[in-house]
């Protein structure tokens, strides 16, 4: 405690009293201080996942584009299944369950 008592009360107060308000300043007074930081380092980690994500899924898609290319059988069938589309005067019928989902819709996680 007496070193902090000389420290801002003997010969280099002046550098101690300065450099004390600059680190309160920067640390807690400024636009762009701790919290802030804080927050823009979570966001970024979030998006960083986000992006691995949505490559994976482009993967998958390419993947799925390189397979229907050339296979009108392929592509009618997707597009039956995934677009629900159907022929003229053809009638579908979606089954669901008691939650009201698709029975091939996949399970919403817990």
């Amino acid at each position: 405690m007496n070193k902090i008592k000389s420290l801002f009360l003997g010969k280099y107060r002046f550098y101690a009293i300065s450099t004390s308000v600059l680190v309160v300043w920067m640390f807690l007074l400024d636009t762009n201080d701790l919290s802030v930081q804080w927050r823009l380092w979570n966001e970024l980690r979030e998006l960083k996942a986000q992006k691995i994500y949505y490559q994976e899924q482009l993967k998958a898609l390419e993947k799925e584009k390189k397979a229907l290319v050339g296979h009108p059988a392929l592509l009618e069938k997707l597009a039956r299944e995934k677009y629900l589309m159907r022929r003229p005067k053809e009638d579908i019928y979606i089954l669901v369950n008691k939650e009201n989902r698709g029975i091939e819709d996949p399970q919403p996680e817990k």
